[in-house]
């Protein structure tokens, strides 16, 4: 009972990122991208780079690349997606239409248009992405890479979209296209920040190898409420034998970790990485500190 209610919560939960996301990202498109003409990446921004050279309706080039790309995701990707892909392509131009009519547009530089365009539309297109969803169009290529290769997606975004603003200078000229780029960066960095939230968990994974683990364990345990895992390790050069503990802990109780290993062993060896996404007792289900 407990599994099928988280189960059909995600799905909620999906289902509001993916119709916040595309508002956000058709706000982005109507309130910043459109009105000054950013040349940004995207399905629309290989439409309108390669009209002077292929001379077909931009409309028609958009919503053909679309559906070839939605054809692809469908086969690689799985049906999942193809249904919530087509989910949030519905929503797009219904957005639009009703941005269109209530918008005001800002009176501002096109380099700051360009900058919050891009920024505002990637965290919109993270948020569908979050949601193992695609609003359509050139997100499905780095999704695809991404699944094949296991490539970071804001990367592979970023890549995709610089070369989609490059192929603009033939008929735009440099300066079209730096100011393009300031967009595609913008959103790059916004879908890795969306992406690498945890639930809004900030924690550390801390590996600790000493000869006084048990003593730690126990501390850990009482004092911290946090469960570990024990793993065996060898040592290159001594050859010899030790536990090594692996602990990931809330942000604010890592000071106290590294108060208890030293408290226990000062020449304890302690690895520490950020980390930005967990799931299971403690952070995801169970008790929170």
């Amino acid at each position: 009972m407990a599994i099928k209610e988280t189960v059909h919560k995600k799905k909620i939960r999906d289902l509001l990122l993916i119709i916040i996301g595309t508002f956000f990202l058709c706000v982005s498109v109507q309130m910043f991208i459109l009105p000054y003409n950013i040349l940004s990446g995207g399905v629309a921004g290989i439409a309108v780079a390669a009209q002077p050279f292929l001379h077909i309706d931009k409309t028609l080039a958009a919503n053909t690349l679309t559906l070839c790309l939605l054809g692809i995701g469908s086969v690689i990707l799985g049906r999942e997606f193809f249904v919530t892909t087509v989910f949030s392509s519905v929503l797009y131009p219904i957005f639009n239409s009703i941005l269109l009519r209530t918008l005001v547009i800002p009176n501002i530089e096109p380099v700051l248009a360009s900058f919050y365009g891009g920024l505002l539309g990637g965290i919109g297109v993270g948020m569908v992405m979050r949601a193992g969803a695609s609003t359509g169009g050139m997100d499905v290529p780095p999704l695809v890479i991404n699944k094949l290769t296991g490539f970071k997606i804001s990367t592979l975004v970023l890549l995709t979209d610089g070369l989609t603003v490059l192929l603009g200078y033939f008929a735009y000229g440099i300066e079209a296209v730096l100011v393009g780029l300031i967009s595609v960066f913008a959103t790059s960095y916004a879908i890795n920040r969306v992406l690498s939230i945890g639930d809004g968990q900030v924690a550390k994974s801390v590996q600790i190898i000493s000869d006084h683990w048990e003593a730690i364990v126990a501390d850990i345990q009482r004092d911290l409420n946090r469960g570990v895992t024990l793993m065996d390790g060898e040592g290159g050069w001594s050859r010899a034998r030790r536990k090594v503990v692996l602990c990931v802990v809330d942000q604010k109780q890592y000071p106290n970790l590294i108060e208890i290993v030293e408290q226990n062993d000062p020449s304890a060896f302690v690895i520490t990485t950020d980390a930005t996404d967990m799931h299971g007792e403690g952070f995801t289900y169970g008790f929170r500190i």
